[in-house]
C-alpha cells in the first residue's frame, strides 16, 4: 500500500490537558461498522479521528468527524505522524482484512497507543487478538445477539452493548413515568444501582447530547437515556418502569 496520507482538517488531535475532559478517540476502519461507532462517539461528545485507506470513506465523513485522514495503519511512521499514542483509545474496526488488523495491532502496540480495542468476527480472530495481549475486544456477533434479543424483550430498547462481568450500556426511550421528573428525585443511583451515562433530547430532526446529567436535570418526552450497570439491574428497571 502507498504510504499517502489525504488530510481533511489543519492538524492531528492531540491529548488535552488535565482541565480538558473530552476524550480524544481514533477510530480505524470506516466502514458501515467503524463509522457508525464513529458516529456515535460525536454524538456523545467525544473528539474523533477517523482514519481509512480509502480516500472516499475519509472524505464521507470529513463533516462528521473532528478530523479524518487517509494512511496505512499498519505503518507505525503514519500513526506517529497522528499523534496516535496521545489518543485517549484507539478502536480498529478493520472488518475486510484480518492480516491488516494484525498488522495494525501490531503497528500500534510499537507506538505506545494507551488503550486498544480492537474488532473480533470469530472467535478465532478474538484468541490470536488475546494472544496479542488486546484485553478489549468486541466480538460482532455477540454485542449484535445481545442487543436484538433486548430489543425482542423490551421494545423500547434502541442499543445495548454487553461489556464483561454482566455489565451493559443500553440506551432506551425514556419511559413515561419519568417525564417531567429530576434525576434526584427519579434515584436511579439509588433504587437501581443504575448509572445515567447521558441525555439525547430530540429536537426539530435530530437528538443532542445534553452532557454530563446533574441532580437537576430534567427527564422530557422523546428523551432517550443511556443507562450502564448489572444487567439484572437495567431488567428490574425495565420491568418496573414498562
Amino acid at each position: 500500500m502507498p504510504r499517502i496520507w489525504y488530510e481533511t482538517s489543519t492538524k492531528p488531535l492531540k491529548k488535552p490537558s488535565n482541565k480538558m475532559h473530552t476524550k480524544k478517540i481514533a477510530v480505524i476502519g470506516l466502514g458501515r461498522f467503524g463509522s457508525a461507532i464513529a458516529r456515535k462517539l460525536v454524538l456523545l461528545g467525544a473528539d474523533v479521528m477517523g482514519i481509512d485507506n480509502n480516500a472516499e470513506r475519509v472524505d464521507d465523513l470529513k463533516d462528521v468527524l473532528t478530523y479524518t485522514v487517509m494512511l496505512d495503519s499498519t505503518d507505525p511512521k503514519a500513526l506517529l505522524s497522528q499523534n496516535i499514542p496521545d489518543m485517549d483509545a484507539v478502536v480498529i474496526a478493520i472488518g475486510a482484512s484480518f492480516q491488516d488488523l494484525m498488522l495494525t495491532t501490531y503497528a500500534l502496540q510499537e507506538v505506545g497507543a494507551e488503550r486498544i480495542i480492537a474488532r473480533a468476527q470469530d472467535e478465532r480472530q478474538k484468541r490470536i487478538l488475546e494472544k496479542m495481549g488486546i484485553r478489549e475486544i468486541m466480538s460482532i456477533e455477540e454485542q449484535v445477539s445481545n442487543s436484538v434479543a433486548q430489543q425482542l424483550i423490551n421494545p423500547s430498547v434502541l442499543m445495548a452493548v454487553q461489556l464483561p462481568d454482566d455489565y451493559e450500556i443500553i440506551e432506551i426511550s425514556a419511559p413515561k413515568n419519568l417525564w417531567e421528573k429530576k434525576l434526584s428525585e427519579i434515584g436511579l443511583r439509588e433504587k437501581y444501582s443504575l448509572n445515567l451515562v447521558t441525555v439525547l433530547r430530540k429536537t426539530d430532526t435530530e437528538h443532542h447530547i445534553l452532557g454530563v446529567p446533574y441532580p437537576e436535570t430534567l427527564i422530557q418526552k422523546g428523551d432517550l437515556i443511556i443507562l450502564f450497570g448489572k444487567m439484572r439491574d437495567i431488567t428490574k428497571f425495565m420491568d418496573i418502569n414498562k
